[in-house]
């Protein structure tokens, strides 16, 4: 089959629909030509090149504050090709509306949906596109949500046939964990892996610290536009000398973070999936999240452990010196090569 992936950014960006929409494009182009239609707002990457077997074809695309993506380049260009398959990415950007316009025997969509904007104004305004965006799902033939969560909200936001949507979450490469070198966990390390929006909660974590034993430090992996403010908060609170920023890792030191950490962290108030509760569980390390979104999936209080919003930094303080050093165990994790049979079926029916 002649497969099209379309998606606001693609490798080497890096973002949970990046990782989305590479591992599986990877994986079907061993049987299947893939092509994938991404943005590029840099304008310095190549404009075409084949990585891992997929031919990844980039557009300049204006976007503000990172957001939206706009390209009417690859909205003709889209219009002019032909498909048997075409799969749009992420509702929060304009890429996805316009795969509905490509020519293809089937137009599948993961929207990757939050149901909100991340800013004020970008709540505001999904709010106008909601009328523009339900097209999406009309032209739809199948709709994936990567969570109960996300398809009870698209089912609540939209008019959408309940049969029309599968649930096939995301996956990790179980390999890669299984292949991981033994490294020597630092149990009083916290580490937070996302992009750095206000939205993500990481200043929760940051105006933590304090309270934790003077032993414990914070490592946040992640650029965006809210690090400015963290890195100001950093500062005001003297917590420099316990507080590192990474971004711009390889793929084995970002393992390799994982599986050091005592305890993972992610107070998000809106997730759809999270990637990053998946790997940091397929490192063996226990994690917090916020009982928000889809992120509740994930707490069975053996190995994921919540705390509700509002954030009480006292309560966080507990709970994050219960859980360090905590075992993970018997965790149902997805690994890629599963998601993409499941997508490949749904491809095919």
């Amino acid at each position: 089959m002649r497969i099209l992936q379309v998606c606001p950014k693609y490798y080497p960006s890096i973002g949970g629909i990046e990782e989305h929409v590479r591992n599986i494009s990877e994986r079907l182009s061993k049987e299947h030509q893939v092509t994938v239609f991404t943005g590029d707002p840099t304008g310095k990457l190549p404009k075409q090149e084949e990585i891992n077997g997929v031919l990844v074809r980039r557009f300049k695309t204006f976007a503000p504050d990172d957001a939206y993506h706009i390209s009417f380049e690859m909205a003709r260009e889209l219009k002019k090709s032909e498909f048997d398959i075409v799969h749009g990415h992420n509702y929060h950007a304009l890429p996805l509306y316009f795969a509905r316009n490509a020519n293809a025997k089937k137009f599948v969509v993961t929207p990757h949906y939050h149901g909100h904007g991340h800013t004020p104004v970008r709540n505001f305004l999904i709010r106008l596109y909601k009328s523009f965006g339900r097209k999406i799902f009309d032209n739809a033939k199948s709709i994936i949500a990567v969570s109960k969560y996300e398809k009870h909200l698209l089912l609540n936001d939209f008019v959408i046939d309940e049969n029309r949507v599968s649930i096939i979450p995301n996956g990790v490469d179980l390999s890669e964990f299984s292949k991981l070198q033994e490294v020597s966990r630092e149990l009083k390390t916290i580490l937070y892996v996302g992009r750095l929006e206000e939205y993500k909660g990481a200043q929760y974590i940051i105006q933590t610290l304090p309270l934790l034993d003077k032993d414990f430090c914070l490592e946040i992996v992640g650029k965006g536009p809210y690090k400015a403010k963290l890195v100001r908060l950093v500062s005001k609170l003297g917590l420099n000398n316990r507080i590192k920023f990474y971004q711009g890792l390889s793929g084995q030191e970002l393992l390799k973070m994982y599986a050091k950490a005592g305890v993972f962290v992610l107070l998000s108030q809106r997730e759809a999936f999270s990637i990053v509760i998946a790997e940091a569980l397929a490192a063996k390390t226990p994690c917090v999240v916020a009982n928000t979104s889809a992120l509740s999936e994930w707490i069975d209080n053996k190995n994921c452990f919540g705390i509700d919003y509002p954030i009480n930094n006292e309560e966080l303080a507990r709970l994050i010196n219960n859980v360090v050093g905590k075992k993970v165990s018997a965790v149902k994790l997805w690994d890629w090569d599963e998601v993409v049979q499941r997508i490949g079926r749904l491809y095919m029916e």
